[in-house]
């Protein structure tokens, strides 16, 4: 019998799959779909996933290599899997074996053995009795016996430490009798506790048409801040896993998966497989096997945790459904949310995106009946949404940007005991270093941006490329002392507020004071127990963070997002300034939210604050539908990068060559420079495709992506496709 063809998928930036013969000595019921090779490529050797088998090649049997070794003693995903993955690669127009690997973890990705994720446990084998008789004269092994009998009959191996002397040689006795054996432990059933309060009549509704809807459906969970979105979700996966089915359980932010892993932990009465990038390699492919094996049912992370594999899926949650985090924005440039909503599809499973201030491309589906629509319009515990009051910056003498009317305010709330919170979503000193004689500016050597002033490092530091440099004593070009900062961020807020207040404990929360591992746990802890009065951060510090004590939340500069030329930038502001207002307010005292403004007059300000977000997202999705913008469009955004910006647009020109003839109802932009041009050392252009038919696009895209890798003019070009962008930038 002829050997099967082994149709494997390489991490490379190729499009297809490459055959090779099976390993010698590794028989046919070896051979699955979802199992890794270890195979010859080019002059080296890679790490490849088997997609599927073959009976033969298109490639003549003295040109297939074989493959060395199987990695793997069984296939680490699903057939069901291995289509969801495959569906998302042919979507976004990316390469099968690119998509694959970023949905193994990075030891397995390497070609790695996988690690030993067994919880494993010594269990007794015999009933009560069927043994006594033998054990009469063997006192150890009886001591053994009656410790674990005790323990329920089966205890985890680390736990032997604890067990009467002479343990060791007494479990290799019995394990030698058949007596005890080293097992993974029956799933113990969840142990759900009551909720703390009694479900609002709203949450109690949200809960129930949720369960009452039997498959697939998707439901928008739109409630303010503080109505209680997390109970609803916790009481759907209640029922979820007590039905035997797994929850998938998506957040924006690793910031705010620690106290959401002890919340749910402790009451649905589960251990959930923790997947994002802030722990360690091996504490993530542990959880990683716990969840594609059925061993933990509830998975709680962030993007990436969207591509694992887990059985039984029977809920999808889907928290700051609005967040622009969901949006993979390098390599593989997939949207979590959207790929949520297809696995709970495949699945035949409800999946709920919640939010306080949703996208506007889930409320076009609401609207559009495709979603249907849960309200949370109360606090829980009778609190009320903070007052939003604009504070006029026209004619203030600003103190690092905080106006003599916002320090007063703060101070006043500071002496009655409570908390304030001073938002900015801008990290360092100041943006920008300047000489006052000559005008030089801490211009990025590699981007068409400026390197930010970090004042306690003393460097320069580019937000974009990341590349750094001392910050000068003197103005590089004219030799002038006394460089000047420009603009503030967070670290220069934490001065002026330290020099202002004090007696007032303060702590700052961006991305420079919580490098270190868990530092973001104990700074979120010291704000929630009311151990510092004065909270200063960045978006960090914004999203689903219950701070009781907080009276006062103040935006420091509100007006960056009123004039981009990027048209998703109002919906941005309002979002953000929605949710950094809904950190007020949480307690028993009712909250206040200023947002200092030189445009009082706005009229994206003045809708908000007067009518809220409603009439916002009414009036934005308005504007879309006649402009033909998305949502009521379909884009796609190909970019290149180059060492010139005539490569780039080279490239692009003959990209836009290549389109298929068939372009009818596809509007094509470009070449142009991107909006920076520039970065990283890198030159930047791009060419945007919009169609009011998805699949119009889809069909186009399918026809055109693979043949740009063989142009001649992509030599020397970093290109990629980006699929319903987020990011025109």
């Amino acid at each position: 019998m002829a050997d099967p063809v082994l149709r494997v998928a390489l991490p490379a930036p190729v499009w297809g799959l490459f055959d090779y013969l099976p390993p010698e000595g590794v028989g046919a019921e070896r051979l699955q779909p979802g199992t890794r090779v270890w195979v010859p490529f080019g002059r080296g050797r890679r790490c490849g996933l088997v997609v599927a088998l073959a009976e033969s090649s298109a490639l003549p049997g003295d040109r297939l290599k074989r493959a060395l070794r199987l990695l793997d003693s069984g296939p680490l995903f699903t057939d069901r899997h291995l289509a969801f993955l495959r569906w998302a690669a042919a979507y976004y127009h990316h390469p099968l074996g690119e998509l694959l690997f970023s949905a193994l973890p990075p030891r397995l990705r390497r070609g790695a053995r996988p690690v030993d994720h067994r919880n494993l446990a010594v269990c007794l084998e015999v009933s009560e009795g069927a043994v006594e008789k033998e054990l009469a004269r063997s006192p150890r092994q009886r001591a053994l016996v009656d410790w674990l009998r005790a323990r329920g009959g089966c205890v985890p191996l680390a736990a032997l430490k604890a067990a009467p002397p002479g343990a060791a040689q007494a479990l290799k006795r019995l394990e030698e009798k058949g007596w005890v054996a080293r097992r993974e432990p029956p799933i113990p059933e969840p142990s759900p506790r009551p909720p703390p309060y009694e479900l609002t009549s709203q949450q109690a509704e949200a809960v129930e048409k949720v369960l009452a809807k039997p498959g697939y459906h998707a439901w928008l969970l739109e409630g303010i801040t503080g109505s209680g979105k997390t109970e609803v979700y916790l009481q759907l996966a209640a029922r979820t896993l007590a039905a035997g089915r797994s929850v998938l359980w998506l957040v924006p932010e690793i910031g705010l998966t620690p106290q959401l892993v002890e919340r749910v932990g402790r009451r649905l009465g589960v251990v959930p497989a923790l997947l994002h990038s802030g722990r360690s390699e091996t504490e993530r492919e542990r959880d990683w096997h716990r969840a594609r094996t059925g061993r933990a049912r509830l998975v709680i992370g962030t993007r990436s945790a969207v591509l694992a594999p887990l059985p039984e899926l029977g809920l999808v949650v889907v928290d700051e459904e609005h967040d622009a985090s969901y949006k993979q924005q390098e390599g593989i440039r997939y949207s979590a949310r959207d790929l949520a909503l297809v696995r709970a599809h495949r699945a035949g499973c409800p999946v709920v995106l919640g939010s306080a201030t949703p996208s506007l491309e889930t409320l076009k589906n609401v609207r559009e009946g495709r979603y249907g629509r849960l309200r949370l319009t109360r606090r829980v515990g009778g609190g009320r949404l903070p007052a939003m009051r604009l504070l006029d910056l026209r004619g203030q003498r600003l103190e690092g940007g905080l106006s003599p009317p916002l320090l007063a305010r703060m101070r006043k709330v500071l002496e009655a005991g409570r908390q304030v919170m001073v938002f900015l979503n801008r990290r360092g000193y100041a943006p920008v270093l300047t000489c006052h004689g000559c005008g030089w500016l801490s211009e990025c050597p590699r981007c068409d941006a400026y390197q930010t002033w970090h004042r306690a490092s003393g460097r320069l530091i580019c937000h974009h490329c990341g590349s750094e440099r001392p910050a000068p004593d003197a103005c590089p070009r004219c030799g002038a002392a006394g460089l000047r900062p420009l603009g503030q961020g967070t670290e220069r807020l934490e001065q002026v507020l330290r020099a202002r207040f004090p007696d007032h404990p303060l702590v700052r929360i961006d991305r420079d004071t919580t490098r270190r591992r868990g530092s973001l746990d104990r700074l979120l802890e010291a704000a929630r127990a009311g151990e510092a009065a004065l909270l200063v951060g960045t978006q960090m510090l914004a999203k689903g963070h219950h701070f009781p004590g907080v009276d006062l939340v103040a935006l420091v500069d509100v007006d960056g997002g009123l004039f981009s030329a990027d048209f998703r930038a109002a919906e941005r502001t309002a979002q953000l300034i929605v949710q950094v207002a809904g950190r007020a307010g949480r307690g028993a005292h009712p909250g206040e939210m200023i947002l200092q403004t030189r445009f009082p007059d706005h009229p994206l300000l003045q809708t908000l604050v007067r009518q809220g977000y409603d009439a916002f997202a009414e009036a934005a999705l308005e504007e879309r539908r006649l402009a033909e913008l998305p949502p009521y469009s379909h884009q796609a955004l190909l970019r290149a990068a180059a060492r010139t910006m005539e490569r780039a647009e080279i490239f692009l020109q003959a990209a836009v060559a290549a389109l298929p003839p068939e372009t009818a109802g596809v509007s094509v932009w470009g070449p142009v420079p991107a909006p920076m041009p520039r970065r990283a050392g890198r030159h930047r252009a791009q060419v945007l495709l919009q169609a009011a038919a998805r699949g119009r696009l889809q069909r186009l895209l399918q026809a055109w992506v693979p043949e740009l890798a063989a142009l001649p003019e992509a030599r020397g070009v970093r290109w990629s496709l980006d699929v319903d962008p987020l990011d025109l930038y």
